[in-house]
């Protein structure tokens, strides 16, 4: 038995299968570096190319970058298809033979194709739509997953949103069922400072038409208001008192914030207590 091993090890050229190892080593060397240099420079490129032309159209900002991503991203897609194709091929496999034999239709089904065209149709009608650019402050919605944050990017099978804690989420477009835009248009802010029901409320109306007053010049971005609406009773039995303002989309949680603590400072001040629990709602 061990005199035909020796026999079949004796019969392999060694030198040739080195040689073949090393040659492929190298071309695959080759062929990662060929990958990211043309990565680079067709990404360059797009942006060379694209950027001007984008001075003679009447897209926004944000628009202009879901645009190059998209590009970048299609791109992308095209390079990976043919940098595995020449690893297989450097390997010696027989990628057509592969694809002819196996089915290229039953492989993709059997890979999951279905939800990659599922993506691939959601994301065309999301950008066909606009629903979303980069830069948008948005909430994606899924049933009970609710996914918050600025667009970070915009891509034909996936979408990247940056939550406000810095968190990166990748979304696949087929599980965006529900889109919510909070970049388009005006922002209304509702500010309810929890009362007493023994509150005096003209004091209260006093209070909170003084610091308008004194305000009202200092936040370019509150654009209509504030508008006092007086006393609300709530669902759970809460007595507040409401006032309501436009703001610049983007700007709506600072300037909740900022009137909420000039009023609640003014009604301190003027020794009126405030109950404790929730802050009012936005």
């Amino acid at each position: 038995m061990s005199q035909a091993f020796q026999r079949y090890f004796s019969k392999i050229d060694w030198t040739k299968i080195f040689d073949d190892l090393i040659s492929k080593c190298i071309s695959l060397i080759f062929v990662f570096l060929l990958f990211f240099i043309a990565k680079k420079v067709i990404h360059s490129l797009v942006k060379r190319i694209l950027t001007p032309s984008f001075k003679y159209t009447v897209q926004d900002e944000a628009r202009k970058n879901t645009i190059l991503r998209l590009v970048e991203s299609l791109l992308n897609y095209c390079l990976y298809f043919i940098l595995i194709y020449w690893i297989l091929s450097i390997l010696g496999l027989p990628v057509s033979s592969l694809l002819a034999g196996a089915g290229i239709a039953g492989v993709a089904i059997g890979m999951g194709a279905q939800g990659f065209l599922s993506d691939l149709v959601n994301g065309f009608f999301i950008l066909l739509e606009r629903q979303l650019d980069v830069g948008d402050n948005v909430r994606l919605t899924n049933g009970s997953i609710n996914i918050a944050g600025i667009v970070s990017s915009v891509g034909i099978r996936t979408t990247q949103v940056r939550d406000f804690d810095g968190t990166l989420h990748f979304v696949p477009n087929r599980n965006i069922t529900v889109v919510s835009n909070l970049s388009r248009g005006d922002m209304r802010v509702l500010i309810d400072i929890p009362l007493d029901a023994n509150t005096d409320l003209d004091k209260i109306y006093q209070m909170i038409a003084q610091v308008n007053q004194s305000e009202q010049d200092k936040h370019p971005e509150v654009l209509t208001g504030p508008t006092i609406l007086g006393p609300q009773i709530e669902k759970n039995g809460r007595y507040s008192f409401r006032i309501a303002m436009t703001a610049q989309n983007g700007t709506q949680t600072t300037v909740y914030h900022t009137y909420y603590k000039l009023y609640h400072d003014a009604l301190m001040e003027a020794g009126i207590s405030l109950p404790t629990g929730k802050n009012g709602i936005m």
